[in-house]
C-alpha cells in the first residue's frame, strides 16, 4: 500500500518566467487503490495527470487522487499531480524509503517536467521550499526569510497553454535585463533574508502586465494586499490567483483587505517537500 502527499506551488515569482519555484502548504494527495485513501477520494482516469505521470514511470495498476488543490488556478495542480504519479511509479518499483530519497525527487522532477512542458511548478513540488529550475536543473535554494503567504484565489480559471499565446515571442535587451536583474534579486533577497528587497525583485517586464490585463480583479488584489503591507505580491503561474509574502504578524490585516470575490487561503512555504509512505 503506497501513499504520496505532495506540496502545491507558487510559480514565477514575478521576473523568474519559467524557473523560479515556492511550495507551498496546500497539498495534492494520490495513491494505489488497494492503499487507504481518504474518504472524499476519488479514482483517477487515464487522463488524468497523475496516472499519466504514473504509466510514464513504469507504474502498473490504478491510482486514486484527492484533489486540494484548485484545478486551473496558478497554483501548479497539474505538476503536483505529475511529481505524485512519479514517485508513486518509483516506490512501486523501488520501495518508499528509496522513493523518499533526494535522487527520486529529482527522478521525479525530470519525469513530471517532460510532461509539463516547464520546469518551475515542478521543481517546487518535487523538492520543496524555494527551488531554481533551469538547463535540466532543479536546485533546492535556503530561505531566511520567515513569511506567511496569503493567496487570493477567484472563481475563473485560467488555461496556460492559452496564456502563453498572448506572449510576445520577443523581448527587448532592455526588459531582458530588468528581468535578470530582477530574478537573481530575489534569489538573494531571500537566501539572505533582505526584506526591504522583494518588493523591487518581484517586479516583472516579460509576461504579468499581459496576463493581469485579461483578470483585472487580480490586479487590484495585487495592489491591495501591496497596500496592506505584504513584502511582495505576484500573479501566480499564469494566473489568475494572486500570491503574497507577508509577516505573519499581519497575515489577517492583509486578508481583510483582498476583494470579495475570491477565497484566501493562508498558507506558509513548504519545506518538507514530497512524502511517500
Amino acid at each position: 500500500m503506497i501513499r504520496v502527499s505532495v506540496p502545491a506551488s507558487t510559480a514565477n515569482l514575478g521576473a523568474g518566467f519559467d524557473t523560479l519555484g515556492l511550495a507551498l502548504s496546500l497539498r495534492f494527495e494520490a495513491g494505489t487503490v488497494d492503499s487507504q485513501q481518504p474518504a472524499n477520494a476519488r479514482a483517477c482516469d487515464a487522463h488524468h495527470p497523475a496516472s499519466v505521470a504514473f504509466r510514464q514511470s513504469g507504474g502498473s495498476g490504478n491510482i486514486w487522487s484527492h484533489d486540494r488543490i484548485p484545478m486551473g488556478r496558478g497554483l501548479g495542480f497539474s505538476g503536483a499531480a505529475r511529481v505524485a504519479g512519479a514517485l508513486l511509479a518509483i516506490a512501486q518499483r523501488e520501495g518508499v524509503v528509496a522513493a523518499n530519497s533526494h535522487e527520486a525527487r529529482l527522478a521525479a522532477f525530470r519525469a513530471a517536467a517532460e510532461l509539463e512542458g516547464h520546469p518551475d511548478n515542478v521543481a517546487a513540488s518535487a523538492l520543496g521550499g524555494f527551488t531554481v529550475a533551469a538547463a535540466g536543473r532543479a536546485i533546492r535554494v535556503p530561505v531566511a526569510v520567515h513569511g506567511a503567504v496569503v493567496v487570493w484565489v477567484p472563481e475563473n480559471t485560467t488555461s496556460t497553454k492559452e496564456s502563453r499565446t498572448k506572449l510576445s515571442p520577443t523581448v527587448s535587451l532592455g526588459d531582458a535585463v530588468w528581468n535578470i536583474s530582477r530574478s537573481s534579486l530575489l534569489v538573494a533577497a531571500l537566501t539572505t533574508g533582505d526584506i526591504a528587497a522583494l518588493h523591487d525583485a518581484t517586479q516583472d517586464r516579460l509576461h504579468q502586465d499581459v496576463r493581469l490585463a485579461m483578470v483585472p480583479d487580480t490586479k487590484r488584489a495585487i495592489r491591495s494586499a501591496i497596500d496592506s503591507g505584504a513584502w511582495a505580491a505576484w500573479l501566480s503561474g499564469s494566473g489568475p490567483t494572486m500570491a503574497c509574502l507577508v509577516d505573519p504578524t499581519r497575515v489577517e490585516h492583509v486578508a481583510a483587505s483582498l476583494p470579495r470575490n475570491g477565497q484566501v487561503h493562508r498558507l506558509q512555504i513548504d519545506a518538507t517537500g514530497p512524502v511517500v509512505s
